[in-house]
């Protein structure tokens, strides 16, 4: 059964841009426990949204993951991993941080609760309700 995720990144560290003329990565770097325990129940086919943190504070895509959880490469030391994902496409317009918490259907994600997790689950409601946003 396909799972529905959100990851974080600063624009100016990686781009959904970036991204894009990359057509995939590897999402290393991610040092948190509980975002490393995320990246470890992603699935291949499972479908994420892509984030600008930092001053943006917007979904700005849609990725799918291309590769289940493995060692992360640039880990000098602990148990950390890393997934790969592609970009599918970008949303029609970004849907802000701000818009995401006025939204009733939203105010349990973790997005708006754990602010600072950079690789979260979202229920498929909540995936949908975001893309869903992006067209309005």
């Amino acid at each position: 059964m396909k799972s529905f995720w959100l990851v974080k990144q600063e624009p100016s560290s990686y781009s959904w841009s970036d991204f894009v003329a990359e057509g995939q990565t590897s999402w290393m770097g991610v040092r948190n426990y509980a975002a490393r325990n995320n990246l470890r129940k992603m699935r291949n086919g499972d479908e994420v949204l892509f984030y600008h943190s930092g001053e943006e504070k917007a979904v700005v895509g849609i990725a799918k993951v291309t590769r289940t959880a493995y060692r992360d490469p640039i880990a000098k030391e602990g148990d950390w991993s890393t997934v790969d994902l592609a970009p599918i496409k970008p949303l029609r317009r970004p849907v802000t941080l701000r818009e995401i918490k006025g939204n009733p259907r939203l105010k349990g994600i973790p997005l708006v609760r754990q602010t600072r997790l950079s690789v979260m689950p979202l229920a498929e409601p909540a995936f949908r309700e975001i893309v869903k946003m992006a067209s309005s």
